[in-house]
């Protein structure tokens, strides 16, 4: 385990896997793990699920595997033929890499040689080389993005990133609250910011007025401020895109202990519950509009317009009141 003043290394050691299964058998909370290492908690929690669970961590094993793992070069996923031959067939029916890398999951739950990711495809399209696939396949894609992707692909901005098919499944059912989605809403010119954070299970609003821009440090400090009190049940994840006012990820779940899962590029339906609320604030701030003219007074009182409305998808029950029960639960 890192010592003294010295910074962890952007890889777990042998010792801080020992340290880990240590703890674990001390009942310890992932987060306080990731506390006592200086990591985040949601590396302590991708680590331990990855191999085996809670029961049946061994460090030696995860090590083992974390040495396979690391080794270079890699083999080129899709150079897989079979793999290759069904993907290039999905492109053919318009399917989405994200669709298809969500669907290979699906059939093949326990063989990991059928796993391929959307932004693998995504690669194979737009970079040469390594048995890309063929040129013509791009034109069955929703739209080309080959300058796009060639600058994501050139350019990871974000250190550390957990995408959001690694969040718990218990997030996709909706029937275990603290599951977060966050998006920034824009202004007009480009010049405004507000926050919008909503609970999948209840659908409850927060609306987060950003008067001093959008740096990392000033939505760390919003976020803290909004959802890093609640209880550790109404806490439990935050899904968000890939912008850039979230390069402080890391940071914040070692203040909070909230991991941070992030959406694949150009996939907002991913954040589908905060996408669908931000259409439905343009009925209070429609398009152009500078929220720098409002402050938080007025950003709560349209949250409780919005969280008092019954849904057809609650049982024509209200945000409000879904979340009210959420917040009395105890574990």
């Amino acid at each position: 385990m890192p010592g003294g003043g010295q910074m962890p290394g952007r890889r777990l050691e042998c010792d801080e896997r020992t340290e880990i299964r240590r703890r674990l058998s001390r009942t310890e909370p992932f987060r306080q793990i990731g506390l006592a290492l200086r990591r985040p908690c949601s590396t302590i929690t991708r680590e331990v699920n990855r191999n085996g669970g809670v029961d049946r961590y061994d460090p030696w094993r995860a090590q083992q595997r974390a040495t396979r793992h690391a080794r270079r070069p890699k083999p080129f996923r899709l150079q897989h033929r079979p793999l290759r031959r069904l993907v290039v067939a999905k492109l053919r029916l318009n399917w989405s890499p994200d669709q298809i890398a969500g669907w290979l999951r699906r059939q093949h739950p326990n063989d990991p040689r059928w796993w391929v990711s959307a932004q693998t495809i995504y690669e194979s399209l737009y970079v040469q080389g390594r048995g890309g696939l063929r040129e013509e396949l791009r034109r069955h894609l929703r739209r080309d993005r080959t300058r796009a992707h060639q600058n994501y692909i050139a350019k990871n901005h974000m250190r550390d990133m957990v995408m959001i098919s690694q969040r718990p499944p218990e997030a996709d059912d909706r029937r275990v609250p603290g599951h977060w989605e966050g998006d920034l809403v824009v202004g007009a010119g480009r010049r405004s910011h507000v926050m919008t954070l909503v609970e999948r299970s209840s659908r409850y609003l927060l609306l987060i007025a950003l008067p001093n821009g959008k740096s990392a440090l000033e939505i760390n400090a919003a976020l803290a401020s909004a959802i890093g009190g609640l209880p550790d049940h109404l806490r439990r994840s935050l899904a968000w895109d890939q912008g850039r006012e979230m390069a402080g990820h890391v940071a914040f779940t070692v203040a909070t202990g909230i991991p941070v899962y992030f959406c694949d590029p150009h996939s907002p339906w991913q954040r589908g519950t905060n996408e669908n609320t931000n259409g439905l604030l343009r009925q209070y701030f429609p398009k152009p509009f500078d929220f720098a003219r409002v402050d938080q007074n007025i950003l709560d009182a349209v949250a409780h317009q919005l969280n008092s409305r019954p849904r057809k998808t609650l049982g024509y029950a209200t945000p409000a009141e879904i979340y009210a029960e959420s917040v009395a639960m105890t574990r």
